[in-house]
């Protein structure tokens, strides 16, 4: 889920160049390929009755980008790096990548710092993130060693600037530090998340799942979940569900 970037009225140089030159900041270095996809919506074992299935494309995840980054976001990844070495912590440590993709950031952060990161974007002056909007899950099965991602927005009232911090963890340990304790909005946005991709946030208050039954096997937003459904009966014809359909690969 993106947002639309707002304007630095303070600072700012415009999205497209550090210089205000116009030209965009640098791509990232070397798209990271993680699969490749064939078909239109990912279905198999015959539930893909689109006439797509021979669509076949990579997955790609954009590499770091090298600075300068354009706009605000500069000024952001050094007030950040200076906020946590004066806790003692290597800003290497803690981002493992830096990513402007799209005229979005993104801060990729070890998940062991992510609490740490978080309330130094919140509280110190220079950056003041006071808002995260929420955390969204996402699902690479091919990101071996780091299928599952959570995604959190912040957004600084008082700058106005946004960007996105994201941890990535192995499918065989989900594991998240809660982020309620510095954005308690995150209380049902984190129990969402673990209720629709397993992501566990360690230090939530209440980790229950929020729209599927207590007792409910899998998590069905993932992409290796079935399609599963039922048999829908129209004007006497019977539509046997998606993973019982006929394929046309």
């Amino acid at each position: 889920m993106s947002e639309t970037q707002e304007p630095d009225h303070g600072n700012d140089t415009g999205a497209n160049g550090a210089d205000g030159s116009g030209f965009p900041a640098p791509r990232a270095q070397g798209p990271e390929v993680i699969g490749v996809r064939k078909g239109m919506f990912g279905a198999a074992n015959g539930g893909d009755t689109s006439g797509y299935g021979g669509l076949v494309r990579t997955v790609a995840l954009p590499g770091a980008t090298s600075r300068p980054y354009g706009s605000y976001f500069d000024e952001v990844a050094d007030e950040l790096e200076g906020a946590l070495e004066e806790q003692d912590l290597l800003p290497e440590n803690a981002i493992e990548k830096t990513v402007v993709d799209r005229g979005e950031l993104t801060f990729h952060i070890a998940r062991e710092h992510l609490v740490r990161v978080a309330r130094t974007l919140r509280d110190d002056p220079a950056l003041r993130f006071e808002l995260c909007t929420g955390v969204s899950g996402v699902h690479f099965p091919g990101d071996k060693g780091r299928e599952l991602h959570a995604v959190y927005h912040l957004r600084s009232l008082t700058h106005g600037r946004i960007l996105r911090l994201e941890v990535s963890v192995p499918d065989s340990d989900p594991h998240v530090p809660s982020l309620v304790a510095v954005y308690p909005t995150n209380d049902w946005h984190e129990r969402e998340t673990y209720d629709f991709f397993g992501l566990v946030f360690d230090g939530h208050p209440a980790l229950t799942r929020i729209m599927m039954p207590d007792d409910w096997q899998g998590f069905p937003q993932r992409k290796d979940y079935p399609l599963g459904g039922i048999p829908v009966e129209y004007k006497g014809a019977q539509i046997p569900a998606p993973d019982q359909r006929r394929s046309y690969s």
